[in-house]
């Protein structure tokens, strides 16, 4: 049933039902590119045991002895390479996309963002759209690809913050849309745009997802399969004969073997090998953030150059372009199909 106009008798307190809202949901980032900022969202992101499935009593004197004590000088400092004005690049795009995607739903629906880790929480934003008066939310987390790290540790902190709610909200949550047309179209128009305003024509376009350990996949998570098959996808709808196209996995993290390619190790065996000219894309990310812009734009870039490489560039994120804004309207309406 969609929204009713409220019948109150004259003397009922006023209420506030009835509504409709969007929770746009991003990973998370620090509040300041400081050492105690990062160390405080390192805390809580390496905490989840979906993101570390490690028991925590041989877990957290790791982290809480050896990778709080070191990793937060080296994380902010790479933060403050990327840091704007208006604060971390994830959390202004994800504000940005929120406040675009308000303009295109209208005054029928409320759409609000939060941080999995960090600030705005998801508890907090759920709150203040009951407080709205938004009976029926739709849980958005902007993972195209699903992964348990991500997209499941997003509806664990929501039914989390529900458990602690007595007037609970109906709750839906957005599919991964790794194969989804609109996706799709959106990527290769996005990517192809982007490649035609270069100033050279790349030999390879190098598509970089975000690594998880290679154990996820055998213990059942579908995310390497989603990635690869959005690549292929991806492959086919660019339709560029003359270019061609790698998969890699960016971002590992400790000993244990990781999804590969690794990303890090192919920039460097193409130049090796005589590739002279890369563009690389992060079609797993929906905004730019540190690891597209610091790890692949700075780091990706120096890696590539420094093995015999000519010319690199780092292609945006959907982020906020048309074609972006445009496919994240029509998903986000195809879910709320019956509540509108």
């Amino acid at each position: 049933m969609t929204w009713q106009p409220q019948t109150l008798p004259h003397d009922h307190p006023p209420v506030r039902s009835g509504g409709v809202g969007v929770l746009l949901v991003n990973l998370g980032t620090p509040e300041a590119p400081d050492p105690g900022s990062v160390k405080r969202y390192l805390a809580e992101f390496l905490s989840d045991r979906r993101v570390v499935e490690i028991p925590p009593l041989l877990w957290q004197p790791i982290l809480r002895g050896l990778i709080l004590t070191t990793r937060p000088k080296k994380s902010a400092a790479a933060y403050a390479k990327v840091w704007t004005e208006e604060g971390s690049p994830l959390a202004v795009i994800t504000r940005r996309q929120a406040e675009a995607m308000q303009a295109r739903m209208g005054e029928n629906v409320r759409v609000d963002w939060a941080m999995r880790y960090g600030a705005p929480s998801i508890p907090d934003r759920l709150d203040a759209m009951m407080a709205a008066g938004c009976e029926r939310v739709l849980l958005a987390p902007l993972y195209p690809q699903y992964s348990g790290a991500t997209t499941a540790t997003v509806v664990d902190k929501a039914s989390d913050a529900l458990k602690a709610m007595r007037w609970q909200p109906s709750l839906r949550t957005l599919p991964p849309y790794h194969d989804d047309p609109a996706y799709i179209d959106a990527l290769a128009l996005d990517i192809g745009r982007q490649i035609d305003a270069l100033a050279f024509e790349p030999e390879l376009l190098l598509l970089s997802f975000h690594g998880m350990p290679e154990r996820t996949l055998h213990l059942g998570d579908p995310y390497h399969c989603h990635c690869r098959k959005t690549a292929r996808l991806l492959e086919a709808r660019l339709n560029r004969p003359g270019l061609r196209l790698r998969t890699t996995f960016q971002s590992r993290f400790g000993r244990a073997k990781w999804l590969e390619p690794a990303t890090d190790t192919t920039l460097e065996e193409e130049a090796q090998a005589g590739t002279k000219r890369i563009a690389i894309a992060a079609p797993g990310f929906s905004a730019d953030c540190l690891e597209t812009l610091e790890e692949l734009a700075m780091e990706g870039k120096e890696q590539f150059l420094e093995a015999g490489g000519e010319q690199f560039a780092a292609l945006s994120c959907l982020n906020t372009s048309a074609a972006g804004l445009d496919m994240l309207e029509t998903i986000l309406r195809r879910e709320l199909s019956g509540w509108l």
